[in-house]
Formats: structure tokens, sequence, C-alpha cells
């Protein structure tokens, strides 16, 4: 099978797509390039289909790898058959590949192996032969100094019989299909933990049953890190009859003496191989769907996050609330830089409101304040009432943001290197302010995981769950484009073709040599090579630079043709831009080229509409119920407004103003089914939301959005 054909079996395009992607990727093009830039080679394959030709080629290439070192590895034994060789370079199943190469494994040495040294395979295929009616006659042949009855001798025979069913291709991928099908999860408490502080969040797995194939992907992450703890034991089963009488019909023919040493052997085949391993096989198979599922889930949550409404080059002033250790208080400029700090205490034990008050006034003034943003940790909602109390001279719009991660970023290399002269609570609130006014700039400084939004992002594939997460943040921070001349180096090294070091050496040469004036700028940038240059230029914007497009998503490659336009319409590029009469009269067919199609024209014409249209909404204040402050306040079957802060596969968690965020489980997101909760809401959506129930020894809130 060629790679074309692996791809096509799973990928629904043609297979000139697939060969034209794969070529553009093997020239180190970027998926954000290819999605954007060279739609006409790939057909308009988005960011996903390319990134899923990417992982399955890379599959392939796996396979290709494992079946050359299978039949070099079999080959070196001197037991490679033509028949064998056929079956491996046949198969593209990597469990099938694992199957066939099983018998050839090398491995501890097993009670087969040690039966083999003592020369009981003889007597072994004497009884699979089953053509025998004097068992103990055939196997007081084998009776020697070092087997010393037949009983041992029969022993041996079994053993190794037993490892001939473990590894018979057939009954293997049968039994793994029972369990697939039938399986059952068991759980059971471990008692001497029962009662650790840990166990309650665990309890409802200390008895629990339910069908294999059906149990969500969350809660066998649940089961899993509950036996990870020590919690609990799981057992995945199915039944042990059906089981044996399967391998049974595939091993005994006749119903001479054989029979009874060959069902022996099938049921300590069953038990000491096939069952562990199937049973693994099948869990491992489980958890491996169960992590791509939260995975899938994590990412969604964090680019729906990245994309969250920014608003915009506006002066802030951001709170770190905090009641002991007052409010850490920062005034920011347009370009988020840190103009003014200080402390307020409005909050007991001090209570000194007056003197805060004056302070933020004083501030808002002095630093001409057009919004605060207010962090969701402790003590947010005091502060928020503490703020809107205070008759500012101006209207100021207040803003509470997820401060998720906050805490992360000001402890980290990259928060020290911006704010060295600094403790880690002005940075904190730095970061607060900065994710009001760009979200995406400011989030991507944090490691995704530390933001908090998704489910068992601890338990799930480390290494998977960080190159999905990546791949969101560069789909995100390249959907938007940046700023060349603001934008930090965390931000500048998820640029299409740039890299971390490429944004440390564009920082430095900004630094040097201030601001850049237009794209082409970027080739004199040390290490910078025309390669790069192609990749990132159109992903990057320059307000006010000396070519009008370069403030646009039209890529650099296509200034020609755009001057040509606006030269058939005589025009100047910047006189057609946003010139909806003049771009109406022009027709697309008249500057198609080789390299240059329909569809990355049209891409083209619609920027010359709207150029540098950042994708995302602007942002928008939200009211809490003022009378909640605490769980304590909460009444059963109130209605109050929330602002959804996570989504997982079982439901969403959703804000309504107090330290606990509330479930609304995905059976009570609407009237009827409901199969995935994205459909229903979004990360940072205003829904209205009634409590069903509170538990506030266990810190729970139980909500619905069926009103």
């Amino acid at each position: 099978m060629t790679q074309i054909d692996y791809l096509l079996k799973s990928i629904q395009t043609s297979s000139r797509n697939i060969e034209n992607t794969l070529k553009l990727l093997s020239e180190d093009c970027t998926i954000p390039f290819i999605a954007r830039y060279r739609k006409d080679m790939t057909g308009n394959l988005d960011e996903v289909v390319i990134e899923q030709i990417a992982k399955t080629s890379k599959l392939y290439d796996e396979i290709v790898k494992r079946k050359d070192s299978i039949l070099k590895s079999i080959g070196e034994q001197d037991k490679l058959t033509s028949d064998l060789e056929a079956k491996i370079n046949q198969s593209f199943d990597l469990q099938e590949l694992e199957d066939l190469y099983l018998p050839y494994k090398k491995k501890r040495k097993t009670k087969a192996d040690t039966a083999r040294e003592l020369g009981l395979e003889p007597l072994a295929k004497i009884l699979m032969a089953q053509n025998t009616d004097d068992v103990e006659a055939a196997a007081h042949k084998y009776v020697n100094q070092n087997v010393n009855s037949i009983d041992e001798a029969l022993q041996g025979a079994r053993d190794i019989i037993a490892e001939w069913i473990n590894e018979n291709i057939y009954v293997r991928k049968n039994l793994r299909r029972m369990f697939q099908r039938s399986a059952t999860i068991e759980t059971k408490a471990v008692k001497a933990k029962m009662e650790e502080d840990g166990a309650k969040k665990f309890e409802q797995y200390f008895e629990w049953s339910e069908s294999f194939s059906r149990v969500p992907s969350h809660r066998l992450l649940a089961m899993l890190r509950a036996e990870n703890e020590g919690y609990i034991k799981m057992n995945v089963g199915i039944v042990k009859e059906d089981a044996l009488q399967f391998i049974e019909e595939q091993v005994i023919k006749n119903k001479k003496e054989t029979a009874a040493q060959l069902k022996k052997a099938v049921a300590d085949s069953y038990k000491r191989l096939l069952e562990p391993a199937i049973s693994n096989e099948v869990l491992q198979e489980a958890k491996a769907k169960a992590d791509q599922n939260s995975i899938g889930v994590f990412a969604s949550n964090l680019q729906q996050l990245l994309l969250a409404p920014p608003l915009g080059e506006k002066r802030i002033l951001a709170i770190d609330p905090g009641f002991k250790t007052g409010c850490k208080v920062v005034c920011l400029d347009e370009k988020g830089d840190l103009l003014h700090n200080e402390t307020i205490y409005p909050h007991a034990p001090q209570n000194d409101t007056t003197m805060a008050m004056k302070k933020i006034r004083s501030m808002a003034n002095a630093y001409n304040v057009e919004a605060i943003s207010i962090g969701n940790g402790t003590a947010s909602r005091e502060t928020e009432f503490f703020i809107k109390k205070i008759a500012f001279d101006k209207p100021i719009q207040v803003f509470v943001v997820s401060e998720a991660g906050a805490s992360v970023y000001s402890a980290s290399k990259i928060a020290r290197e911006e704010f060295s002269n600094y403790d880690v609570t002005v940075r904190g609130a730095v970061s607060i302010g900065r994710r009001l006014s760009d979200p995406l700039a400011e989030l991507v400084k944090i490691d995704p995981k530390s933001i908090g939004v998704g489910q068992y992002q601890h338990d799930v594939d480390q290494t998977k769950l960080k190159e999905e997460l990546d791949h969101t943040v560069v789909r995100c921070v390249n959907a938007v484009g940046i700023n060349l001349n603001t934008a930090s180096k965390s931000l500048l090294s998820y640029v299409s073709g740039i890299g971390e070091k490429m944004a440390e050496n564009i920082v430095a040469y900004r630094s040097e040599n201030g601001p850049f004036t237009n794209r082409k700028e970027l080739k004199k940038v040390p290490r910078l090579g025309e390669k790069a240059y192609v990749q990132a230029a159109a992903f990057v914007r320059i307000h006010n630079g000396s070519h009008p497009l370069d403030n646009s998503a039209v890529h650099p490659e296509a200034y020609g043709i755009v001057e040509k336009m606006a030269k058939d319409l005589n025009l100047s590029v910047g006189d057609l831009i946003g010139n909806k009469e003049q771009i109406a009269k022009i027709n697309i067919d008249k500057y198609i080229t080789d390299v240059v199609g329909a569809l990355y024209l049209n891409d083209v014409i619609k920027e010359l509409l709207k150029p540098g249209l950042d994708p995302r909404k602007a942002a928008k204040v939200f009211e809490f119920d003022p009378t909640v402050k605490s769980i304590k306040d909460l009444k059963i079957g109130a209605v109050l407004p929330g602002i959804v802060n996570n989504i997982t596969n079982f439901g969403c968690f959703v804000d309504v103003g107090i330290k606990e965020s509330g479930l609304v489980h995905i059976s009570q997101l609407k009237e009827g089914y409901v199969s995935d909760v994205n459909e229903v809401v979004k990360l940072h959506q205003h829904v209205q939301i009634k409590v069903v129930e509170v538990d506030e020894s266990r810190k729970r809130v139980q909500l619905t959005m069926i009103l």
C-alpha cells in the first residue's frame, strides 16, 4: 500500500490534494501558510485536514519503519518464511504486526521455553495433533532424569501449547473483538485508603460496574486516576466461559483423550497469558481514545480562550484583588507598558476604603484610564463592588477577567525578563490588565496546561497534549495576525515560519534599529532567510508602514497582482483598498496564473475590502447578580447571570460571581439530547442559569440552563 493509498483510507479528499499537501509539507511549509496561501494546490483544505494529513503521514512512516524492524529481526533468526514476509508486508495495522511478531519477539524466559529445553515440544505437537487415545503412554516416553513423571511431562507440554494458543493471531484478534464489544469494567475500593481525605472525590467508584464499550472518556480517566492514586482496583474482563468456549472451538477438534489436556492448556493460556494481555491492550486503546477526546476538549477550550474578545489598545487600570495582603494595582498604557503600581487596602482587616478610593480616582485621572480589569480570584466580587462605588470624573468600563495562569506567568522567566525590578504580585496584576486588552498576546506567554480549561489534562499523554496545544496556539496567532512592531518574543515565536530563536532576533533587531517600516525589512533580521520570510510575512502587520498592503493579510508575493489590479482601474493601491465600488469591477479570471489561482485571488479580494480585520469580537462588560457574593447566598431555584469558564465532555462550568463555579451537566444544557457540549455553549459565553443544588460542605453547585 502506498502512502497516498493509506492516507485516502481516512481522509476524504482527492489523491492530488494529498500529494500536493505532502509536497508542501516536505518543503517545510507551515500548516497556516499552506491553508491560507496554497488553497489552489490543496483544493481548499483547512488547517484541521492538513494537520490530519501530516499526522497520518507520520503514522504511515512509523508503520513502515516498524515493519522493516520486524522483518530484520525475524530474518536474523532465520525464521522468515515467504508466507510470513508477505503477511507482514501486506499489513498496515500496528496491532496485527505485533501479533505476527509475537512468536519471534525476544522476551524473558517463559514456562514454554523451559519445557522446550526439557525436550517436551514433540509431546506438545502430539497433543495438538489429537490423534492419540493413550495420552499417558505418549507422555511416558518423555520421562527421564530431568522430567520426573508423566504429570511433569504433560504439564510442560501444556505450557508450550498455552504459548502457541497465546500467539495464535486469529484467537487474539477475535478475543480482542469480544473484549471491545462485551467487556465490563469493574472497580472496587481499597479499604485501607477509604478514610483518607482524598478518597471522597472517588467514592462513586468504590463499587462500580458498567459496559466497557459505553464508559465515557471522562469517567474512564477518573477511574484511572483513582487507581493510580491507590483508592480503587480496576478490572476489565468478559465472561470467562464465553472466552474459553471460543478458544476451545479453535483448538479442540475431536473428543479423544487429548481433549482434557487441551482444555487445561486453553484455561491456563487464557488466565495466565491472553486475558491479562488483551485486557491491558483494550484498556490502553480506550485510554488513548479518552486522551484524544480530552485533548480535543482542551484544545477547543484553549482556542476559544485565545480568541476571546479583546478590548483593544486602551489605557487600563488592573487590579489583582486580595484581603490581608491588599489589592495590587497597576496602570498600563495603550501598548500594555507599566506606568505605575501600588497597593490599596479597601477590604478587611484594614478596611482603608476611603484612602483606597482616593488613590484609584487619582490614578484614573493621572493616567487617563479608560477601563478597569479585575482578576476573578479571591476578593474579586468585593473589589468589583468597591470599584463601582467610586464616582469617576468620566465613564470607565469595569471588567472581571479570568486570572487563571497569571501566577504562573508572574513567576516565569518571561515575566522576570519583562519586569526584573518588580515582584511577582506586580507582574500578576500586569497580566490581568493585558489579558483584557489582548487575551491572545498575553496568554501565549503561559504554558497552556496552566490555564486550566479542560478535563484531566494531567492524566493524558503529555507529549500529545503539548503537541495539540502548540498547534492550537499557532492556529490562533496566525488567524489573527500580529503587530510586528509591538508583539512580544512569545507571540512572535508562534508566527508561521519564525520560532523561538528567530523571534529573539526580531526583537533584538527592533530594539537596535527601531520599528519596522515595511515587511521586506524582515529579511534584514539575522538568520531570517527567504524561506522563513515567505512563510511569515503575511501573518505580521505593520501599521502605517511604507506599503499599504503591509497592514493586511495579502501576501507580498501577491503585491504585484494587486498593483496591476489598481493600475487597470487607474488607481493607486492605497485608493483601491476598501473601495467597494471599484473592487466590484475586478474580474479575477484576468489575473490567474500558474501559481495564483481563483481561490487565492478570492481571498485577496476579501482582504482588500476589509484589510487587517481582526476576526475576534469586541469585549463586553458583564454584570453578575449583586446579591450573590458567596456560596451561602445561592438559593435553590434562583435564576442568575453567569459566564461559561470551562467546558468538558460531561457539561460546562459557569462562574456566577463566587469562588466556586457551578456545573451544568450535559443533560441540563437544553431540552432534548445533546451529544457535544460545544454545540450549545462556548467559553466566555454569557448565559442565564438556575440553581438546582448547593452543597456547601463539598463546595459544589449544580446548575441548569433549562429555565
